[in-house]
């Protein structure tokens, strides 16, 4: 069990974690040493918190993992398949647009942090049920296999990055860009209608 900080070390925490946060949202790289000088702390008090970059860059990107894991969690209570998936890859694709701390702690192959690890395996496994159950009700592509989901995200999140225009606009661009993958994803009526056909014989007797 983590012991609770001292009020003063609580308020050492909270201090450069807000630094970081504002260093990550101007696009500026994590260094322990300068988030020190800018939280008006000595170097020792960062590093007994945060023993590395990486640490501290998902201790600012936490919140919002911790988000998109609730919301995928209520999502899977939902009563419908498709829009419980198209509302968490919505919620995904936001997150991914406006917090710059959430691609790179993502994508990295090695976590600092258990929590940031536990926090990755829930979402992923989250994305895989949603998309089992859509895959089951036959409202998306029967083609559509469990890993290629990361990859259309990730690919939505960098063409945003590349040609989404203005910080301002981007959050649009996304939207625009999600709903087009998502036509492509949604199953027809007929493909619908092909594989309840499919299940059907498989469960005809001779």
């Amino acid at each position: 069990m983590t012991m609770p900080l001292r009020k003063d070390a609580a308020r050492n925490w909270d201090r450069i974690v807000a630094v970081a946060r504002a260093l990550v949202d101007q696009g500026t790289p994590l260094q322990l040493n300068d988030v020190a000088g800018r939280a008006g702390l000595g170097v020792g008090t960062v590093y007994r918190h945060f023993a590395t970059p990486e640490a501290l860059l998902e201790t600012v990107a936490t919140p919002c993992l911790e988000a998109l894991a609730d919301h995928g969690r209520q999502a899977l209570t939902g009563t419908d398949p498709w829009r419980a998936l198209e509302g968490f890859l919505f919620r995904t694709v936001e997150a991914q647009v406006t917090d710059a701390s959430l691609a790179p702690v993502t994508a990295a192959a090695t976590d600092a942090l258990p929590r940031t690890t536990k926090l990755k395996e829930t979402l992923r496994s989250v994305g895989t049920a949603l998309l089992g159950r859509a895959r089951d009700a036959g409202a998306v592509r029967r083609d559509l296999a469990d890993a290629d989901l990361v990859p259309l995200m990730c690919g939505i999140a960098y063409a945003v990055n590349v040609h989404g225009g203005a910080p301002a606009d981007r959050l649009d661009t996304a939207h625009r860009y999600l709903a087009t993958l998502l036509e492509g994803l949604h199953a027809t009526p007929a493909a619908r209608n092909d594989r309840a056909a499919d299940a059907l014989s498989e469960t005809t007797v001779d």
